[in-house]
């Protein structure tokens, strides 16, 4: 029996009361331990230790709000930006970086304004700005047989004179299956002219000295063709029981650089027949 102020407490109160303060402690002891749903690998790690101060709690350092839902907030410092100390700055860099790329300016041929860019001197290497720019005219392109045959250029004049001239590929309009065309600039090429001709009236000489051969030439396969159609006509003079006479070309063919033509020799009969490539 106790005092007249206490009870008496059975058995089974203090077994209740102790198993209520036990459960208490391990309620506190739960919320100051890591958070439950932490990686496997913190699983492993050594016990972290942690001290509550009221509703914050301070784990290996860092403090951590409990919010009392069963999880943790990180308690952040505000800091004062003046407070900060300033990144380390690497001085090449600055440097480096500071120093300004110069633009380099070409005078246009045409209005003689300066410009950085164009599509005459990006692809052709020809100093002309797109506001002047003549696609029709004088900046046209222009095939390169055409040149050849306009201009009497060689291969080696486009290809090995310095500067070389510059061209862009197209596919071949008449036929997709045969191979790209090379167009150059139109006045690239007659600048290239008149540098292998020393002028235009050379030029045009030369035009009309090519033409005056190439009509001698029909001249004379006309005449050559007639002389082979009398000889039908009078086939009866002859004896039939002979065989016409087939040329035996070799394989040597004779090139001639000044008037561009090429000439072969019949084997049997000698021969010589003269003919242009196209």
């Amino acid at each position: 029996m106790s005092d007249a102020g206490g009870s008496d407490l059975s058995e089974a109160d203090r077994r209740r009361i102790e198993a209520n303060r036990q459960r208490a402690l391990n309620l506190r002891q739960a919320r100051l331990t890591a958070h439950p749903y932490g990686s496997a690998g913190d699983k492993q790690r050594p016990q972290e230790t942690a001290v509550a101060v009221g509703n914050v709690i301070k784990v290996s350092g860092t403090k951590y709000i409990d919010s009392g839902g069963g999880f943790l907030i990180e308690q952040r410092t505000c800091v004062d930006p003046k407070d900060q100390e300033p990144a380390a700055v690497d001085e090449r860099e600055v440097e480096k970086d500071s120093v300004p790329v110069p633009i380099e300016y070409d005078e246009c041929l045409d209005c003689g304004d300066r410009f950085a860019d164009s599509y005459l001197l990006a692809t052709f290497d020809y100093k002309v700005c797109d506001a002047c720019r003549d696609s029709d005219g004088k900046h046209s392109l222009i095939t390169r047989t055409e040149a050849k045959q306009e201009y009497l250029l060689k291969d080696c004049d486009l290809d090995k004179r310095e500067p070389i001239l510059k061209y862009v590929s197209r596919k071949n309009p008449h036929n997709v299956r045969w191979g790209e065309m090379k167009l150059y600039l139109h006045i690239q090429v007659e600048e290239r002219a008149l540098e292998v001709w020393g002028s235009e009236e050379n030029l045009i000489k030369e035009k009309e000295l090519r033409e005056e051969k190439r009509e001698v030439t029909k001249v004379k396969k006309y005449n050559k063709r007639l002389k082979e159609l009398r000889m039908d006509v009078r086939s009866s003079l002859y004896d039939k029981t002979s065989q016409a006479h087939q040329h035996s070309w070799g394989e040597g063919e004779v090139y001639n650089e000044e008037e561009d033509t090429y000439t072969r020799t019949c084997e049997t009969c000698g021969h010589k027949e003269t003919y242009e490539k196209m």
